[in-house]
């Protein structure tokens, strides 16, 4: 039996272990044996009742105190690293999602164990640390799996990486219900993301007030306790007509009540590598505003399934959603091509890949 230790740092509700979930799901039932080392409390305590998985957990979350962040990551590295061992008599491929798990990967290359990463990041515009955790990625990986084109462009390497498009779970699909004449009645605007600045938290809250005719829903991955402390600091007005929510498990019915996605990363300080959000909103056919660069902006053709629109371009970000909003014809045709494109993701093709990579 095939035998793969998977290596994930922070368990959440976040796309890099939502993907990881269903990867790790088709090996599962495929009769693969899979062995999990991560935090505990997220997505991937789903799949825990597989017979053939086995999970071991720790105790890691982030915290508004930089330092303590990083004290925690160190050990969680120092203790990953020495936990690898365990496996240096057993034939299997290591498999570690996203840049951050380095400790069980200089295991895994020091025990002469197959290496594999899932690349989720862009690790070229984040900070020195990021870029040293890429570096040290480039070294220990016997293959790399990069989420787009843009993201193996950014990686500058021409061997041993492989492009795999993330896909949406078969049950997610489901539970979405494309009908543009529906959700155009909503004129609902909805984003997902987290309290980060370069999210475009912001400037979602300022378009809310300056188009206070239409609905505006903000949905963070945050506790409730953490945007109260946000919008204090940072001053906020929050407007009649904008709907604020901390993290969900379930996205399904907030794409059903929606009318556009928005993601608004700004491209200077962040890139999406991939985009899951905006996946996700084409899947139930809804229109997109993407950032102009970067792995979301393959998935966007202007004027086709949505825009492609600079953050700092509020202006003509707000004159798109008048636009769609009031045309039903555009509108509509926006939709069907936007549930047209979200068909080349396939979850199977994703799945398949990866395991043979593997």
């Amino acid at each position: 039996m095939k035998h793969i230790i998977c290596f994930h740092l922070l368990n959440d509700f976040s796309g890099s272990p939502m993907v990881l979930k269903r990867v790790l799901e088709g090996i599962l039932k495929r009769g693969y044996k899979v062995d999990l080392i991560s935090s505990q409390g997220g997505v991937l305590e789903d799949i825990s009742s597989y017979p053939n998985m086995k999970i071991h957990h720790y105790n890691y979350h982030f915290s508004q105190n930089k330092l303590l962040t990083g004290l925690r990551y160190v050990a969680v590295q120092i203790y990953t690293f020495f936990f690898a061992f365990r496996y240096i008599f057993t034939k299997n491929t290591f498999y570690v999602n996203t840049l951050l798990p380095i400790g069980p990967a200089l295991a895994g290359r020091l025990m002469g164990k197959k290496v594999v990463y899932h690349y989720h990041e862009n690790a070229f515009v984040k900070s020195t640390a990021y870029r040293m955790l890429a570096r040290a990625m480039k070294m220990l990986a016997s293959k790399i799996i990069c989420v787009s084109e843009y993201q193996r462009t950014m990686l500058k390497m021409e061997k041993n990486v492989l492009v795999i498009p993330n896909a949406l779970d078969e049950r997610f699909l489901q539970r979405v219900h494309p009908d543009a004449d529906r959700t155009y009645g909503y004129k609902t605007i909805l984003m997902l993301a987290t309290l980060k600045l370069y999210k475009g938290t912001k400037e979602f809250i300022t378009l809310a007030e300056m188009l206070p005719e239409y609905q505006f829903r903000l949905v963070l991955n945050n506790s409730a306790d953490e945007i109260k402390h946000f919008i204090i600091n940072e001053k906020l007005k929050i407007t009649e007509n904008l709907t604020l929510m901390s993290r969900v498990e379930d996205v399904a019915p907030l794409y059903n009540k929606a009318s556009i996605v928005l993601n608004l990363s700004h491209k200077n300080l962040f890139v999406e590598t991939f985009g899951l959000t905006a996946l996700e909103a084409m899947s139930t056919g809804l229109p997109v505003i993407v950032p102009t660069v970067g792995g979301i902006a393959e998935m966007v053709e202007d004027g086709w399934n949505g825009y492609k629109i600079d953050v700092q371009n509020l202006d003509k970000i707000a004159e798109h959603i008048d636009l769609m909003l009031n045309d039903r014809n555009l509108y509509k045709r926006l939709s069907a091509n936007a549930l047209g494109c979200s068909k080349r993701f396939d979850e199977k093709t994703m799945v398949e890949t990866v395991i043979k990579l593997l």
